[in-house]
């Protein structure tokens, strides 16, 4: 029983590495440009904003410090309950192209964030429209980097996957795994096809032609979406237009969550939707996740205590060192300390428990919960 678990966890393993492995190859990562364009089109930067007095000043002053000639930032307050409000009322005094505005009251059948993005895009004069968020921070070249991307590649659409920044212990036991698993889902050769359907968005950068924009609907198209970003992206596709999703964390970061209750009421708001509410893919990604992180572990251990032999024992060390290079590969990729890479097999226990419990949300309370505010699913 022992050596047909050790065997059949040995391939799957090197399956999921090799995966990995041709995945990461059809990723594409920007090339940062720094200097003048030969054309810089107008640029309207929509940033969403509601309780975000954490990250609001430091994201909003660097993109008003971008080196690009010309773009406005259009930010909306939607409904702060905290000091959002007043920290973007002092900025846009401070700078001419910042443009403040008040969300207006939430109608039915919108979400909050496509609602205040909408709201963001109507008051936008910019030939290209850049969605993002209120706390990634910008190098001064992002906006040049994305036009010249653009532009060179002849897009209607580009997101950007940032750079990622850590702090406390959950966030580095954690996110990893969720990143790492985002990514494995998305499969960057299909995605960057114009032949295939497959899309993806990624909410903190998303920039798209004005007029491809309004041809797919905009945001009233998406205004019942959780993942507005990548129904956003499905939609562009689906009309025909060209879309590319890079690796972007030269020109912009994010720290998303900062402990562990961020992290669990963040990804449960959405990761059983982008399991596309599938019970049994959901189960099924656990079981992944948690084959691939913690058991190699358990049946290294189990060999050496039932005294397989070396040549099983061995084969169990070979799979688990699969494991840790692959994690490695991670931490290097997101600009950890390799030793993280051993937080990992909790962080798969704690991102299987956010799902299950994402699960439970959507199928018995059926909505979902983001901001204070409680959607139905």
């Amino acid at each position: 029983m022992l050596v047909l678990v050790t065997v059949v966890q040995f391939f799957l393993i090197f399956w999921v590495a090799v995966y990995l492995a041709i995945n990461l190859v059809h990723l594409v990562r920007v090339d940062e440009v720094r200097g003048a364009l030969p054309d810089s089109p107008f640029i309207s930067v929509c940033v969403p904003a509601r309780n975000e007095e954490r990250g609001i000043r430091t994201c909003l002053t660097s993109l008003l410090q971008q080196n690009y000639p010309h773009f406005e930032v259009i930010a909306i307050n939607d409904h702060s309950t905290d000091t959002t409000g007043e920290i973007m009322q002092s900025l846009s005094e401070e700078f001419s192209n910042l443009h403040t505005f008040e969300g207006q009251t939430l109608p039915s059948g919108w979400l909050g964030k496509p609602f205040a993005l909408y709201q963001a895009v109507s008051q936008a004069k910019g030939d290209y429209l850049i969605f993002t968020d209120a706390d990634p921070v910008f190098q001064p070249h992002a906006l040049t980097t994305a036009v010249h991307t653009m532009t060179t590649r002849n897009l209607d659409l580009l997101t950007l996957m940032p750079g990622t920044e850590f702090g406390s212990f959950w966030e580095r036991a954690v996110q990893p795994v969720i990143f790492g698993f985002i990514a494995a889902l998305s499969r960057f050769k299909k995605i960057n096809s114009p032949d295939h359907t497959t899309a993806m968005g990624f909410g903190a950068f998303i920039m798209v032609k004005r007029e491809a924009y309004d041809r797919i609907g905009g945001h009233e198209g998406v205004k019942h979406e959780v993942l507005e970003d990548v129904m956003l992206a499905k939609r562009a596709k689906k009309a025909g237009y060209k879309l590319l999703a890079a690796d972007a964390k030269s020109i912009f970061s994010i720290r998303m969550y900062h402990s562990l209750q961020e992290i669990w009421t963040g990804w449960r708001k959405n990761i059983f939707i982008a399991m596309k509410k599938s019970i049994l893919r959901t189960v099924y990604h656990i079981c992944v996740v948690l084959g691939f992180l913690v058991t190699p572990y358990l049946v290294l251990l189990w060999n050496i205590l039932e005294g397989t032999g070396i040549l099983w024992t061995g084969v169990a060390l070979v799979a688990l060192l699969m494991v840790l290079t692959a994690s490695i590969h991670l931490c290097d990729e997101l600009r950890l300390q390799r030793w993280n890479a051993f937080l990992f097999p909790l962080g798969a226990f704690v991102m299987s428990a956010i799902m299950v419990n994402s699960m439970l949300q959507v199928l018995i309370k059926k909505e979902t919960e983001w901001r204070g505010r409680k959607y139905s699913t």
